[in-house]
């Protein structure tokens, strides 16, 4: 295994943005009897999500960074680096980082790019950008991470239409001598690939009128080829697998035990996942802060979504002993481990829909 040394790098705040119109139990009686609905919601604990219309990850994600820049009094100018982890773009081509870039109005001396990675993104995000800033040349970077999950999972299919939100993040980087170390791990097993995916609607199954019609499956999903796939018991068993050792080897690289850390911030993949791993863990409830009652998976989003909306006013008041741990599609893994300092938290920002044009005569 290896591990990564970041110096010199803070987080210098934490701001999110969902949409402001919700999803709750009442839609999925469409679909379900009630009972089974009220089953499948106390096992994966999401009484209402946050779902995108209209509204693209990017203006999520815009919406995140405007807030977090006018708090921390940044100029657009100031920012050196933009690193934008979706997979939920806004076109094909370009990189929506260039279309961020612009909409901030930052300068052309400041790179932009996408990482396409989900529920392990946040994690790889924050490495890369810490891992360039570090060398000096970065002295101000954002990292925007969000999905509108919702998007790609089919209305019908019970594993996955109740589970999924839509959320948008930003995270202020900056450069400093002596700022607390962070150690990273990060792992991948491409042979999971299959078990969380979208089979069609890319360059190797491009979409067509079979590949978009939803049809009823083995497992009692109503879907398409175009819809996400999960395999739940796969995603169990790798999570399980990989995870608690990943925390505690990673762990290890510090002076700490766990009962040092004052918060495991994990991704929010379903309550009964992440009570299992908090029981394997030894974690106690407060080191494993949830907001998936009000918010479902918000997929790359939601390492940071949890530290806004359950952590912000400890985050803004002290310093924090924190284990950053992302995992899922790919298979993919990551966790950081690092001791925050005083950072600003701005409020969770509602976004409403964008209005329809009105209409030409």
């Amino acid at each position: 295994m290896t591990f990564h040394h970041v110096h010199n790098v803070a987080i210098r705040g934490i701001s999110s943005a969902v949409p402001k119109a919700k999803a709750t139990r009442d839609e999925l009686l469409r679909y379900w009897d009630s009972k089974a609905i009220h089953k499948l919601i106390k096992r994966i604990g999401v009484e209402e999500r946050r779902v995108a219309h209209q509204l693209c990850t990017s203006d999520l994600c815009e919406g995140a960074a405007r807030q977090l820049m006018k708090a921390l009094e940044w100029e657009p100018g100031s920012v050196d680096a933009l690193f934008f982890v979706t997979q939920t773009p806004d076109v094909a081509a370009p990189a929506t980082a260039c279309l961020l870039h612009h909409k901030l109005q930052l300068s052309s001396h400041c790179v932009a790019l996408d990482i396409n990675l989900g529920c392990s993104g946040y994690v790889y995000g924050l490495w890369l950008a810490s891992q360039l800033m570090q060398a000096g040349n970065i002295r101000r970077a954002l990292l925007l991470a969000g999905d509108t999950a919702s998007r790609f999972v089919s209305p019908e299919d019970r594993a996955t239409a109740p589970l999924f939100g839509d959320a948008g993040t930003a995270t202020a980087l900056a450069y400093e001598e002596h700022a607390n170390p962070m150690v990273f791990q990060l792992g991948t097993d491409g042979s999971g690939a299959p078990h969380l995916t979208i089979p069609a609607g890319g360059y190797r199954e491009p979409s067509n009128e079979q590949t978009r019609q939803r049809l009823s499956q083995e497992d009692g999903g109503v879907r398409s080829r175009e819809d996400l796939w999960m395999n739940g018991a796969e995603v169990f068993a790798f999570t399980l697998r990989r995870i608690p050792a990943l925390v505690t080897s990673t762990l290890e690289q510090t002076s700490w035990n766990m009962g040092d850390v004052d918060a495991v911030v994990s991704h929010q993949a379903n309550r009964f996942l992440l009570q299992h791993l908090g029981r394997r863990m030894e974690l106690q409830p407060h080191q494993l802060p949830m907001n998936l009652e009000r918010f479902g998976n918000t997929s790359v989003a939601s390492i940071p979504l949890v530290m806004t909306t359950e952590l912000a006013s400890q985050l803004e008041s002290k310093a924090m002993r924190c284990v950053l741990v992302g995992f899922g599609v790919g298979w993919s893994w990551g966790a950081c481990v690092l001791e925050t300092s005083p950072m600003v938290m701005p409020p969770l920002l509602e976004l409403e829909e964008p209005k329809e044009p009105e209409p030409t005569e």
